[in-house]
């Protein structure tokens, strides 16, 4: 899947780029809302991600145009406006979906997944993990112990899939913040609190959470 990312907050840039393209997803970034009709019709995305307070022109009018122009890309809008009243304009102005920030990289990707497909793009789910008797699924991304669900808060789930993205080899704590927290202000050592916790309920399984002094952590099989 192809996503254009058209958000001018470089830190919200790097951390949905490195999370989305972890996660098999194309990103093409524009921060100029002047800018963001070129690159619209040159990239050709699957899907758009648009913020609404943009330099040059706002979310709403780069959206109102591309539709005037016959642009009928999928687009949520991603933004911090997030009044029942700025959900209905830009609802209204030709957004599919609306997600205020903060929000849920888990959330944003299925929604994202949700408006490709049925736009008929391209948006072929990541190949299901499987390790230590643990197994993620690519489509829903529900984790599972020898068939059985595996129950985990959000967070929790957000760390086991980076994890299991990478099984056996050291994961850096920056890395898993940007997975775990996607675009909120912590700091690393925040991840420390949801990797006791996940450790708690791998302690049954096959797979064991290792902390590593000064480098992140890894899972690594048990059995």
């Amino acid at each position: 899947m192809k996503l254009l990312l058209i958000e001018d907050n470089p830190a919200m840039q790097t951390t949905l780029q490195r999370s989305f393209e972890r996660r098999g997803i194309q990103v093409v970034l524009c921060a100029d809302g002047a800018r963001a009709l070129d690159r619209w019709r040159a990239s050709v995305p699957d899907v758009v991600v648009l913020d609404l307070s943009l330099p040059g022109l706002d979310g709403l009018q780069v959206l109102s145009q591309a539709r005037a122009e016959g642009l009928r890309t999928p687009v949520l809008i991603l933004t911090a406006r997030g009044t029942v009243g700025d959900r209905i304009l830009g609802l209204n102005s030709g957004a599919d979906d609306y997600l205020p920030k903060p929000f849920d990289l888990d959330e944003l990707e299925a929604r994202l997944r949700a408006l490709a497909r049925r736009a008929g793009a391209d948006a072929t789910e990541p190949a299901s993990t499987e390790f230590a008797g643990l197994r993620c699924d690519g489509a829903s991304g529900a984790v599972y112990v020898r068939g059985e669900p595996l129950e985990l808060a959000p967070r929790e789930a957000a760390l086991l899939r980076a994890l299991l993205a990478r099984p056996g080899r050291a994961v850096a704590k920056e890395q898993l913040v940007d997975a775990v927290f996607p675009g909120e202000p912590v700091q690393a050592d925040a991840i420390e609190v949801v990797a006791y916790r996940l450790r708690k309920k791998l302690a049954a399984t096959g797979a064991q959470l290792v902390t590593l002094r000064g480098l992140g952590y890894l899972l690594k099989a048990t059995e």
